[in-house]
């Protein structure tokens, strides 16, 4: 940040809009300034990375990597939201949470559903404890409030805005709230603002499911470099075989079943990293596991604060919108889900766990996102996208009917753009030039433009994991840059 000139300060908010004059905190912001003519500035724009939960603050560089210097006329403001990292409180419960030694997602014994549900309490009481009055003004709209306070802070009439993941509903939910503040927003990885939360992440759990069987498959079809055979569904019985092999004995006492799985998930966001994930497997097979162990660390941390984006994750979808209250309920669901799709059913049902017992008052409805009085928008979804299913884009086309979709047609990265397919990555340079978007075109469950998808990693395996230098992710943003998203994705 020090080398791309970035200035970096603190915003106090209200804690609760509703009592401007009360408590206050404060949001942790950064900015990287036009590098036009103050006469060709086209104002600021107001970075958010997903999650919910994710810092923003690295995300003010993303001017820079807008092709054709089509970043250069705005302000990136990057911003960590409430709760988040450089924010202050900084909302942190137990950092030993994702430790070793857990029970099986698959609740395959009433004891282990019984640890879960006692394990899930104890943390919600440990945020409960920990963030105090914080928990109870944490919602969407709250996060929508404090960009509200930035965007009068630099004394701008207007917002432009590029949303990741979970950024994007923030997006709806701001577009629906302030419409004459917006001016221009992209919007990357769609949510369904119909399908939030806990709908939401049942969808996640069959487009997850679906995109393993592709990772699987080209594995299969690179079989000189792996060796695991040209079957990509019996490579994917392999790993299911492997996994029930954990339940029996950990492998390298510390591998169970539930970081198994977490170890593989990044293969079901992004073809960034599919390659290690395929060493890793190869490996494993061969015995050595540690490979596996570094990728379940690296996804999850441990010790104190590393919490910090899960701890928010759940403060925010747990109040957006009440959540099923009923454990019963649960079950039936998602043993319906795990049916078809086994590979992050019950892992994902354990992750939201929390939300069974959240100590903050949730909203009785989800904010019902609308149109009204918003300009033309911007959004980029790959069809296989697994964190935020390609049917929440078309959903969300439908509502905002000046919208203009760009589909990566078969591919499988989520929030990819500005990874180096100029088809997608040049329309997003002129639309933040000039305004300008394709043609809109009739029908509803269609994109409007359709683009090369984020494309598969030579098979070779890399020396380093994607974002662990300097470099780029082919001609796109830099991989610290690309790792600060996937950090922050990997919470929805």
């Amino acid at each position: 940040m020090v080398a791309a000139k970035a200035e970096c300060g603190l915003l106090t908010v209200p804690l609760d809009y509703a009592n401007p004059n009360g408590t206050k905190i404060k949001i942790g912001v950064s900015r990287i300034k036009h590098k036009t003519a103050d006469s060709a500035a086209q104002g600021i724009m107001l970075v958010n990375p997903g999650g919910p939960g994710g810092s923003g603050l690295n995300l003010a560089r993303l001017g820079g990597f807008v092709p054709n210097k089509a970043g250069d006329p705005y302000d990136w403001i990057g911003f960590d939201p409430r709760g988040v990292g450089t924010s202050q409180p900084k909302l942190t419960c137990d950092g030993d949470y994702f430790g070793y030694n857990r029970p099986d997602y698959v609740p395959n014994s009433r004891q282990s559903n019984i640890v879960w549900m006692n394990k899930a309490a104890g943390y919600a009481n440990a945020c409960a404890k920990a963030g105090g009055e914080l928990l109870d003004h944490m919602k969407t709209t709250d996060w929508v409030q404090d960009m509200e306070s930035i965007r009068k802070a630099f004394g701008a009439k207007q917002i432009n805005y590029y949303g990741f993941s979970y950024g994007t509903y923030l997006g709806q939910v701001y577009a629906t709230m302030y419409p004459e503040r917006v001016r221009r927003m992209v919007w990357d990885g769609v949510v369904n603002a119909k399908r939030v939360w806990y709908d939401a992440n049942l969808d996640q759990d069959v487009a997850f499911d679906r995109n393993m069987s592709i990772f699987f498959d080209w594995v299969a079809k690179h079989d000189a470099t792996y060796h695991l055979g040209t079957d990509g569904a019996k490579i994917r019985q392999l790993w299911f075989n492997m996994l029930e092999q954990t339940r029996k004995a950990p492998f390298a006492g510390k591998i169970g079943p539930d970081e198994w799985t977490d170890a593989f998930l990044s293969a079901g966001y992004y073809v960034y990293g599919w390659e290690d994930t395929a060493a890793a497997l190869v490996a494993a097979v061969k015995g050595d596991y540690g490979p596996v162990v570094a990728a379940y660390d690296d996804a999850n941390g441990a010790g104190p604060g590393s919490d910090n984006t899960y701890a928010v994750y759940n403060a925010v979808q747990c109040t957006d919108v009440q959540w099923p209250t009923s454990w019963h309920k649960w079950e039936v669901d998602n043993w319906r889900v795990h049916q078809q799709a086994p590979f992050e059913t019950w892992a994902n049902a354990r992750y939201n766990m929390p939300c069974l017992y959240w100590p903050a008052k949730a909203a009785k409805k989800a904010v019902k996102v609308k149109d009204k009085g918003v300009p033309p928008i911007l959004m980029i979804a790959e069809t296989n996208d697994g964190a935020t299913p390609y049917s929440g884009a078309l959903q969300t086309r439908a509502t905002f009917r000046k919208s203009v979709l760009i589909e990566g047609v078969g591919g499988t990265t989520h929030s990819g753009s500005l990874s180096g397919v100029a088809c997608t990555d040049n329309r997003i340079a002129d639309y933040l030039l000039t305004g300008k978007l394709d043609p809109r075109v009739k029908g509803k469950n269609r994109s409007d433009v359709q683009c090369d998808p984020v494309p598969a990693p030579d098979p070779a395996p890399t020396a380093a994991k994607s974002g662990s230098t300097g470099g780029s992710t082919r001609s796109g943003m830099s991989r610290d840059l690309r790792e600060s998203l996937e950090n922050a994705q990997a919470a929805l």
